[in-house]
C-alpha cells in the first residue's frame, strides 16, 4: 500500500482552486447586470441630467449636480468637459450629459433604457440574494471576504496600499488569500454599492413608495434618493475601473482563468 506522499504549504508556480463554482457563476452574471444597468442608467440619467437633495427636483431647483453643454458643476466646483460630457451628438443642437458609446441604447430613448435597466435589475437582485445566502450558511464570507482586526490596523492597510502603488502583489501561499484591500474593497459592494443601489431604485418607483412608505424617510425623499443612486452607481463603475486595472497588472490570462475554471496559478517570487 503507497503512502500519501506529504503535504506542504502551497509555493509559487502551484495551480489550486481558488474560486468555489458560485461565486464564478454570481461573478459573470454581477458583471452582465451592473454593466447592462450603469450604461442604461446613464441613458435615464440623460433626461434630466441634474441632481438634487431633499424635496426639490423640478426644472429651476437648486441642484448640486448638473452636466449641461461641455461642463459639469459640482457644487461649487466647475469643471470643462468638452467632448466628454454634455456632448451633442447629433450635431442638431440636441445636448445629453453622456455620449452615446457610454448609453444603452445607444440613441436617445428613454423608454428603451428603463425596459433595458428594470429587466436586468431582477438579474442583479436575485442572485446577490442567493449569494448573499449561500455566502453566509456556507462561511464564505466570514471566513475569505470579511477583514480581521489585524488587518484593519491601519499599519497594515498602509502597508498594503504602498505595495500595490510598488506593483508588488502576494505571491506564493498568501495569493491564495485576498488582501485587506480586496476585502475592503469587496466587501464595500457587497454590503454597501449594491444595497444602496438596489433599495435608492426602489425608493425612486411611486409603487414601491405606497408599500415601502419608510424607504422615502430614509433616504429623504425621491430626489435625494436619486442622488446617492448616482453616486452608489459611479462608486460601481470606479470599483470596476480599478478591478480590470488589477487583473491586467497581476496576470489577465491567470485572473480571468482563475474566475473561469476556478483553477489559479499562484506567482512565483521574483527570481524563482
Amino acid at each position: 500500500m503507497n503512502e500519501e506522499a506529504p503535504t506542504r504549504p502551497a509555493q509559487g508556480g502551484d495551480i489550486v482552486y481558488r474560486h468555489r463554482a458560485v461565486t464564478r457563476i454570481w461573478h459573470w452574471l454581477n458583471a452582465l447586470s451592473v454593466v447592462v444597468m450603469l450604461m442604461s442608467g446613464l441613458m435615464i440619467f440623460n433626461a434630466h441630467p441634474h441632481l438634487y437633495w431633499g424635496q426639490y427636483g423640478a426644472n429651476y431647483d437648486h441642484s448640486w449636480l448638473d452636466i449641461t453643454r461641455g461642463h459639469l458643476r459640482i457644487g461649487p466646483l466647475h469643471i470643462a468637459t468638452p467632448g466628454i460630457l454634455g456632448v451633442q451628438p447629433n450635431g442638431h443642437g440636441f445636448v445629453v450629459a453622456f455620449p452615446p458609446f457610454l448609453t444603452i441604447p445607444s440613441h436617445y430613448d428613454l423608454a428603451g433604457a428603463r425596459h433595458w435597466h428594470f429587466a436586468f435589475a431582477w438579474l442583479l437582485v436575485v442572485p446577490g440574494l442567493l449569494y448573499w445566502v449561500w455566502g453566509f450558511a456556507r462561511r464564505h464570507i466570514q471566513r475569505d471576504l470579511a477583514p480581521t482586526t489585524a488587518e484593519l490596523r491601519p499599519s497594515h492597510i498602509w502597508h498594503d496600499v504602498k505595495q500595490h502603488a510598488r506593483l508588488r502583489f502576494p505571491t506564493g501561499e498568501a495569493a491564495r488569500r485576498y488582501n485587506v484591500l480586496q476585502k475592503i474593497a469587496y466587501c464595500s459592494v457587497l454590503f454597501v454599492l449594491l444595497p444602496g443601489v438596489v433599495l435608492t431604485g426602489l425608493t425612486m418607483s411611486p409603487g414601491m413608495d405606497a408599500a415601502w412608505p419608510w424607504l422615502l424617510e430614509v433616504f429623504g425623499g425621491r430626489p435625494s434618493a436619486r442622488s446617492i443612486h448616482f453616486i452608489c452607481a459611479m462608486g460601481l463603475a470606479f470599483f470596476i475601473l480599478v478591478h480590470l486595472l488589477m487583473v491586467v497588472l497581476a496576470g489577465p490570462i491567470n485572473e480571468v482563468r482563475s474566475m473561469i475554471t476556478g483553477r489559479y496559478r499562484l506567482p512565483k517570487e521574483k527570481g524563482e
